[in-house]
């Protein structure tokens, strides 16, 4: 047996003894490497007349490749070895139970948000939708707030880093009373109906408030709108959200800059665990003059109503739900209730 036929025969075996793909690396720079055996007679070639060049070099070119095969065939064995162990290990049976995906449900503000755009919607009012994210002039100023208005302390809220157009900041929304205006200026004219359901923010964090919370805003403009227009449309809606036509509702005299003259709407049930109790449900009035102007009508010639009512009180009072703070913390015990 040649040399180099030896050489090839123990290459195989120090291949094949490599238990990792290191040692294997490590046997192929004894062989293939930069000083390894096979490059060290390539080199000396040189040294050797043309023919004998020749025949030599053709010798040493097949002995590298039967290296390089073997090398081959070895990283593939480590490799088909190294995936076999790793299924091995992850292995499954398939005979255990599989882990069902549970089917997530409807979060209870949810649908009362739902139930709210049904009713209204039934009696004609159109569904409107908008940023949260809002303007100075169009959650303020057109809603009869200007500037170092004391209201506006009413109603403390989040801005962000960004400006309008007059350099003033960008705010969260701190109701959905500025879809009033961004509404009314997008219709033609006249009769506007339309409910703007939506999150709303502003910086409370007590055992009765949230810092984000929901509203839905109603508006009613046409030429004879009163407010014997606003109770029915309210009453109407309240006996159908609790399903009951044994409450009542009454108007107790209030202030907001967006309507004049305002009013509180309570609700009181004739029966239940909150029989004969007035409970505050909605801030309502009829449209100010000037945030008619600021929706680009006359007041002279048209007249309507706007409310605003918390979707989580609204939904407190239906389910019997005395803790605000239940809907937000993700307590599964809790909103599987309602799915």
């Amino acid at each position: 047996m040649s040399s180099l036929e030896q050489l090839v025969v123990t290459a195989e075996a120090d291949f094949l003894a490599a238990a990792d793909s290191a040692a294997l690396e490590n046997a192929k720079a004894k062989y293939l490497g930069k000083t390894g055996q096979i490059t060290e007679q390539m080199k000396g070639l040189g040294k050797l007349g043309p023919d004998e060049r020749r025949a030599q070099g053709a010798v040493i070119n097949q002995a590298k490749e039967q290296i390089e095969a073997a090398l081959t065939a070895r990283r593939d064995a480590l490799a088909n070895a190294q995936m076999q162990e790793r299924l091995n290990a992850e292995a499954i049976d398939v005979t255990l139970p599989g882990r069902g995906r549970s089917i997530g449900g409807i979060h209870p503000v949810m649908r009362s948000w739902q139930r709210v755009e049904e009713i209204f919607g039934s009696i004609g009012f159109d569904v409107a939708d908008g940023p949260e994210i809002e303007n100075d002039w169009t959650n303020f100023t057109s809603l009869n707030s200007p500037e170092n208005h004391p209201a506006r302390s009413m109603q403390d809220t989040f801005y962000v880093d960004a400006q309008d157009s007059t350099g003033k900041p960008l705010l969260l929304r701190t109701h959905t009373s500025p879809m009033q205006v961004r509404y009314a200026r997008m219709q033609q004219k006249p009769p506007i109906k339309v409910i703007a359901p939506g999150r709303t923010y502003r910086v409370d964090s007590d055992a009765t408030h949230s810092p984000m919370f929901h509203q839905v805003e109603g508006l009613w403009i046409d030429t004879d709108i009163s407010f014997a227009d606003l109770k029915g449309v309210y009453l109407n809606f309240v006996k159908a959200f609790f399903e009951t036509d044994d409450l009542q509702v009454r108007f107790r005299p209030s202030y907001f800059p967006f309507t004049e003259p305002s009013a509180e709407i309570d609700i009181a049930f004739g029966s239940g665990p909150l029989k004969g109790r007035w409970l505050e449900v909605s801030g309502a009035g009829q449209v100010h003059p000037t945030v008619l102007r600021n929706m680009g009508l006359d007041p002279e010639q048209y007249i309507g109503f706007a409310f605003g009512s918390g979707l989580e009180r609204l939904t407190m009072l239906r389910y019997g739900i005395n803790d605000l703070r239940l809907f937000y913390e993700g307590d599964l015990r809790f909103l599987k209730q309602f799915n």
